[in-house]
């Protein structure tokens, strides 16, 4: 019997508790570029909402129309010439308007909210390839995020070079290469590293996802990640919901 099936999520005891999630449950997607991270957030939103949840998906930078005006400004290049502090800025503000508008709203009305990236994406990109101060990165990221740390954090880890070739071969003819993609090989693995570390320092939030393989396995994977810690959450929502 495939455990990953859709089937195995069916009826029964474990059909039922899925109206049993009554709190929110925030969950990011990160890694590199070329990592298949929007398609398998997708792909899991579909599984998941067959199975009646309620999810929202939704992405950074970008998600609220405040946040989704600062997007075109970051990947364009545009406040590149101003260096990446004024870019860790502008993601931070972006992220505060995604936190406060959308994300802090679906979580507490009890949504999954499955997000194409968050807050390590900041810690990789302007924090360690940015040449940021820690500190300041931290401070930044408390402001930003205002508490909404992610439930569960899933790093899609791919090969630089592999994941490149994938994001050249997405884009549609006559499309260059954004912002981040453009940049050295060296400058992507360093981003790799930086992911992994994040994922060994904080394995209680932190799953790494082999990215590299098919699609279809990779989906199968991250269902099982999912379901799994929507399962450990099961026990403590009835035991705060029991009946006095």
């Amino acid at each position: 019997m495939d455990l990953l099936s859709d089937e195995s999520y069916d009826g029964g005891e474990r059909g039922q508790r899925h109206s049993r999630l009554t709190g929110g449950f925030f969950i990011t997607f990160e890694g590199g570029e070329g990592a298949g991270k929007s398609t398998q957030i997708e792909r899991l939103a579909r599984r998941m909402r067959a199975k009646k949840y309620d999810v929202l998906v939704t992405r950074e930078p970008g998600g609220s129309p405040g946040a989704e005006a600062v997007r075109h400004v970051l990947l364009s290049g545009a406040a590149e010439p101003f260096g990446p502090k004024m870019e860790a800025i502008l993601f931070a503000a972006a992220r505060s308007d995604h936190v406060e508008q959308v994300i802090r709203p679906a979580v507490e009305r009890g949504s999954i909210v499955l997000c194409d990236r968050f807050m390590d994406s900041s810690r990789v990109y302007q924090g360690v390839t940015g040449g940021l101060d820690p500190a300041f990165m931290k401070a930044l990221e408390e402001v930003a995020i205002n508490g909404m740390v992610p439930d569960l954090t899933l790093i899609f880890d791919i090969d630089p070079a592999e994941g490149l070739r994938r994001a050249t071969a997405r884009r549609g003819a006559g499309d260059g290469p954004d912002r981040f993609e453009k940049e050295t090989l060296a400058i992507h693995q360093r981003r790799r590293e930086a992911f992994l570390a994040i994922a060994e320092a904080e394995p209680e939030r932190c799953i790494v996802i082999d990215a590299s393989a098919d699609a279809g396995v990779v989906e199968n994977v991250v269902t099982a990640a999912v379901f799994a810690a929507l399962e450990r959450r099961m026990p403590v929502q009835r035991k705060q919901t029991a009946p006095v």
